[in-house]
């Protein structure tokens, strides 16, 4: 009888660790052309559909595009933070519910119509961090305090946001009585590149928005404060060993509720841009799972929050390039096999697989 066992792996060669990510994308799209085929379609052209209607359609695919990768760079910011510190929030998407909701009651019924536009749109920006942040505390104080597994929490509430944002949009805000609230003031759109178009005419149809710049920031800031930071140095500690950083006298419960307010924040902000950026009002399935696809973003990006602004981008052009394939569950598919191959070759990167013989003792 022959059995497979994982033996650990001694050393690691830098080199492997850079190239898995990119094997792991290529492998993707091979599984992902057996699995077309199998459904009757044709791989090439479904994948040659998906890259041009997301990266090589010209300057407005890449203005769709990057409008998809402006809620994964942020909420994939709040997932990486987290699993740094090896917490595993994937409720990111719920977080981003929530700080959609809490955006939208500020955009619209919280505070006079009379404020200036900047004011209002830093006022949606914090209610939606303190929004997701919020929820975020509450799989942290349990799982700082309780040991619950924060897995199985922040997956809960995911569920729980998405009831309660429908209970809002459905009765008290609702527009008209239909399944929606009324248009944000246009004090609350975040500024798009179109809206320049009277200066600049070759701006005119670029729907990117100022999310994108709020992303980019955070991310530069994130990489200082992880790679400068003595706090940055604590998460690095806690990731590769709880023991270690008790005995080096680092609270682990501290850094536990700290860690998820700012990962949950992130992940708010996200649901604040997208409503105040692309739909201009909260609606029943305004996010297609941004917060889930940033679990895989973060992963692929090895945690790196410069890389994930790239592999945002891909992603985003993932979903730009969805409406051009049928059926429309393709992308999707193929974001599914990508996380399979990403943890099967952070596996293969870590452990050798030896073929023996004979019953395991």
């Amino acid at each position: 009888m022959f059995r497979i066992e994982l033996e650990e792996r001694l050393h690691i060669p830098e080199y492997w660790r850079k190239l898995y990510p990119i094997i792991s994308i290529l492998s993707a799209l091979v599984f992902g052309a057996i699995f077309l085929i199998f459904a009757g379609v044709n791989p090439l052209k479904a994948y040659y559909g998906i890259f041009r209607a997301g990266f090589f359609g010209g300057i407005y695919s890449l203005s769709d595009t990057a409008v998809k990768a402006t809620p994964l760079i942020l909420a994939g910011l709040g997932c990486a933070i987290a699993f740094r510190a090896k917490l595993w929030n994937v409720g990111a998407e719920g977080q981003l519910l929530l700080g959609a909701w809490a955006a939208t009651g500020v955009a619209s019924f919280w505070i006079k119509s009379n404020i200036p536009s900047t004011l209002r749109i830093v006022l949606m920006a914090i209610a939606g961090f303190i929004a997701g942040a919020l929820w975020a505390f509450i799989p942290a104080i349990l799982k700082a305090k309780l040991n619950v597994n924060e897995i199985i929490s922040t997956l809960m509430l995911v569920y729980v946001a998405k009831h309660w944002n429908n209970y809002w949009i459905y009765s008290p805000w609702s527009d008209r009585g239909f399944q929606l609230t009324p248009l944000f003031p246009r004090s609350a759109w975040l500024p798009r590149l179109t809206d320049f178009a009277n200066k600049y005419r070759s701006l005119s149809g670029l729907t990117v928005h100022l999310g994108l710049l709020y992303g980019i920031i955070i991310a530069i800031i994130l990489w200082v404060i992880l790679k400068k930071s003595n706090w940055g140095f604590q998460l690095k500690i806690i990731g590769d060993s709880i023991e270690t950083a008790k005995y080096s006298g680092i609270s682990i419960t501290k850094n536990i509720i700290v860690v998820m307010l700012i990962s949950g924040g992130l992940a708010g902000l996200a649901g604040m841009t997208e409503v105040a950026g692309v739909v201009h009002r909260l609606q029943e399935r305004f996010s297609p799972g941004y917060g889930f696809t940033a679990i895989i973003v973060a992963f692929l990006a090895k945690l790196h929050p410069l890389s994930i602004i790239i592999v945002s981008f891909l992603f985003g052009g993932l979903l730009v390039g969805a409406k051009e394939v049928q059926p429309s569950g393709i992308p999707l598919m193929l974001q599914g096999i990508i996380l399979f191959t990403i943890i099967g070759g952070e596996v293969l990167v870590k452990y050798k697989p030896r073929i023996k013989s004979g019953t395991p003792k």
